[in-house]
C-alpha cells in the first residue's frame, strides 16, 4: 500500500500589525492597573527605556514571549489579551 501525501500552499490571513496591537495593549493593561512604566519595568527585571520604548514605538521593537508572559502576570491579564 502506497500512501500518497498532496502538499499546498495555503492561504492565510496573519496580522501585518501584531506588535502594534500588542504594544497598544501593554500600555493599555498598565494604564488600567495604574502601574507605571518604572514600575513595570522594575517588576519583569527590565529597564524603564525598555518599557518606554516598547510602548512609544508601536510595534518597531518586540519583545520575547517570556517577556510578554511576566507583563501579563503583573497586569493580571490573559496574555491573548495583548494580541487583539
Amino acid at each position: 500500500m502506497v500512501i500518497i501525501m498532496v502538499t499546498f500552499k495555503r492561504e492565510f490571513n496573519f496580522n501585518n500589525h501584531i506588535r502594534e496591537n500588542i504594544a497598544s495593549n501593554i500600555r493599555k493593561y498598565r494604564e488600567k492597573a495604574g502601574i507605571t512604566q518604572e514600575q513595570l519595568a522594575l517588576d519583569i527585571s527590565k529597564s524603564y527605556d525598555f518599557v518606554r520604548r516598547l510602548e512609544f514605538k508601536k510595534g518597531k521593537i518586540g519583545c520575547s514571549i517570556d517577556t510578554l508572559y511576566k507583563i501579563s502576570v503583573v497586569l493580571d491579564t490573559r496574555i491573548d489579551k495583548f494580541f487583539y
